[in-house]
Formats: structure tokens, C-alpha cells, sequence
């Protein structure tokens, strides 16, 4: 049986926190800054956890089963 392959794009993205959480960045900082007020792209900076209902998703993704 042949190892299973992790998604590049997934490891790139996602992190493990010491509690075996999985944490991501935000999305839409990255290009379009200048219609985006000061206080929305501050908020954007801070990284987040991955939502309960998507875990499984990305659990599958990085071969964390």
C-alpha cells in the first residue's frame, strides 16, 4: 500500500497550535488594499483557528486522521 500524499497547497496554509488545533490566516489581504478601511485590514492581519465544521476537511488534507 503506497504512503499517502499530503496537499501541498494544505501545508502551506494551515498550522498545528500546541493544543492540536489547526490554525489559518485570513483571506483578502493580500491585493485591493485601498478600498479596505484601516480598521478591516488590521483585523485581517491576526490569524484564526479553523472552524469545528471544516476540521475533518483539513485533518483529511494534511493526512492527520
Amino acid at each position: 500500500m503506497p504512503k499517502t500524499k499530503t496537499n501541498s497547497g494544505s501545508k502551506k496554509r494551515f498550522a498545528l497550535t500546541g493544543t492540536g488545533k489547526i490554525k489559518r490566516q485570513h483571506a483578502y489581504h493580500s491585493h485591493i488594499l485601498t478600498k479596505k478601511t484601516k480598521k478591516q485590514k488590521r483585523n485581517l492581519c491576526y490569524s484564526g483557528l479553523v472552524d469545528s465544521t471544516n476540521v475533518k476537511q483539513v485533518r483529511e488534507l494534511l493526512c492527520m486522521r
